[in-house]
């Protein structure tokens, strides 16, 4: 479709250089999914401190707890809202084009970290739990909707501006950033958790229950929550100054000639046009062929050529997010049942979330983080296919492995060993489906709906995490978390897994080949089959 200049362009994206553009794009979107991460997870990490804060009774012998509906809702509303943003975004970013949408979700983001610790109420001693919580749910989604619209941007961006050699290393890269921005999480609330338990110190609960929440705590998940707007906050000015990316100026947009000028900038890379490329066609024997390559999302040749794509796309990001983010969500449940975390009842609050924290912390040191850069390191040479059928497999196996003899792993002197195979899972999750679910839609379908279908294949995703943090971790906490609970939960996530590893034979391998080879934009091209 379209004339020589549209392809000089792309032909010399698919062979440029790594330049330090390709860094700077990197560490600007990268920052984007640090800042979802921590927004995302560090939510977790508090919300035992806020059942002791808001939801103690006075006498009562328990120290306090989220009821398992509040929990639900506190982990889970982000991301109804990232579900919403996913669609939306996805669908304004081919409508509107890349750039124009990326800094909304930026600042969506930003505002909404900062309200979310604002959430209206008294904290200790007045006001009641619903106002905070109902304020604080309000604000996780519209976090969570900005958050939403960083996946289809950021990665159909980065997708657009690598060459073919080292694009899923440059994806891979982005999405790595979630890494960090979980370990940060766990890091601030050590941080902040350790310097207020200093400056006011408070007894176990076992040793006087009235005074182990002392009333500044109610400002340490403040503290936590608002910090996530920072990272955002700093990284928006760069997102203002990058151009359109050349493949949708060139495909989408039909404008071949600004495509190459803005590459020439930013990638150094001399592209000459030809005349009157990319221009709107004319009558012509070209127009008759690239009017039939302008399928719609809903249309039959789309169905033909990428159903099965997306279907795979989708179903594989949506069991992989089950078993994903129940594990983050409720592994403190988990960590609390196997004796890893004393019980509540023999700690302060804030020992309490230092304690979640730390082990939290090493699980995204240990696994979490090496996981990504894994995928990183080897996924231009082993391929998407490969590195998504073993992290399925593997997670599968090391789910089971805790499943199977879950007693035996709860008896004392054991726990190590269940830590060590909790966190091989992290690390296959992420050296495995969940990064590849997030590279692979930006590769394999059209310019003009490539954004759009990865927002669709993300939401997808979105939805497996709802089923986590309202079922599985409902299911955690509203039965006996020191056994069948617990154990069920890992045999359902292990089954979800299973099922992942199947539905990825329905996925393409993409390693080495251009995105117009792929997706059908170049018409002389193949398309997969």
């Amino acid at each position: 479709m379209g004339g020589g200049g549209e392809l000089q362009v792309l032909t010399a994206l698919d062979a440029a250089k790594t330049q330090w553009y390709h860094f700077t794009a990197i560490v600007v979107a990268g920052m984007g999914f640090f800042t979802d991460a921590y927004d995302l997870f560090c939510i977790s990490l508090v919300t035992k401190l806020l059942g002791r804060i808001y939801y103690r009774v006075e006498g009562s012998p328990s120290p306090g707890a989220l009821p398992p509906h509040v929990s639900a809702a506190v982990n889970g509303v982000a991301f109804c809202g990232t579900l919403s943003g996913q669609l939306f975004f996805g669908w304004l970013g081919d409508r509107m084009g890349r750039k124009k949408v990326y800094g909304m979700t930026l600042m969506c983001m930003v505002v909404c970290s900062l309200a979310s610790g604002l959430s209206f109420g008294m904290g200790l001693g007045g006001g009641g739990p619903a106002p905070v919580m109902a304020t604080l749910c309000f604000f996780r989604f519209w976090l969570g909707f900005g958050i939403g619209g960083d996946y289809p941007l950021s990665a159909t961006i980065m997708s657009e501006y690598a060459s073919k050699k080292t694009r899923g290393a440059f994806i891979a890269a982005v999405f790595a950033m979630q890494g960090f921005g979980i370990m940060a999480g766990g890091l601030v609330a050590i941080v902040v958790s350790a310097a207020f338990r200093a400056r006011f110190p408070a007894p176990a609960y076992a040793q006087d229950p009235a005074a182990s929440t002392p009333p500044q705590a109610d400002y340490v998940w403040r503290i936590i929550l608002m910090l996530g707007a920072l990272p955002a906050a700093l990284t928006y000015y760069w997102r203002t100054k990058m151009p359109e990316t050349a493949r949708y100026t060139a495909l989408v947009a039909r404008n071949a000639k600004q495509a190459a000028a803005d590459m020439s900038k930013v990638l150094h890379v001399d592209i000459v046009e030809a005349a009157g490329a990319g221009q709107a066609p004319g009558n012509s024997d070209s127009d008759n062929d690239s009017k039939q390559q302008q399928f719609g999302l809903f249309s039959r040749e789309f169905l033909r050529r990428h159903g099965l794509h997306l279907l795979g796309t989708t179903t594989c990001w949506f069991l992989l997010d089950i078993a994903f983010y129940s594990q983050n969500l409720f592994q403190k449940d988990i960590f609390a049942a196997v004796g890893w975390i004393p019980r509540a009842a023999s700690m302060s609050a804030l020992d309490e979330l230092y304690r979640i924290a730390r082990a939290q912390s090493l699980i995204a040191l240990c696994g979490t983080v090496p996981g990504y850069w894994f995928t990183v390191a080897l996924i231009d040479v082993l391929g998407r296919f490969k590195i998504q059928l073993v992290g399925f497999f593997f997670m599968t196996v090391f789910m089971l492995g805790l499943a199977l003899p879950y007693h035996h792993w709860t008896e004392p002197g054991n726990v190590a060993g269940f830590v060590v195979m909790y966190g091989i899972t992290f690390f296959f999750a992420n050296f495995g489906p969940n990064a590849t679910t997030f590279i692979v839609p930006a590769e394999i379908f059209p310019a003009r709906l490539r954004s759009t279908c990865h927002g669709i294949s993300a939401a997808a995703g979105k939805a497996g995490a709802i089923v986590g943090s309202f079922g599985f971790l409902y299911l955690a906490q509203s039965r006996d978390v020191h056994g069948i609970g617990v154990r069920d939960a890992l045999f359902l996530l292990a089954g979800c897994n299973l099922l992942g590893l199947l539905f990825t034979f329905l996925v393409p391998e993409t390693n080495g080949k251009s995105l117009e080879e792929m997706s059908g934009d170049d018409e002389n091209r193949t398309v997969p089959v």
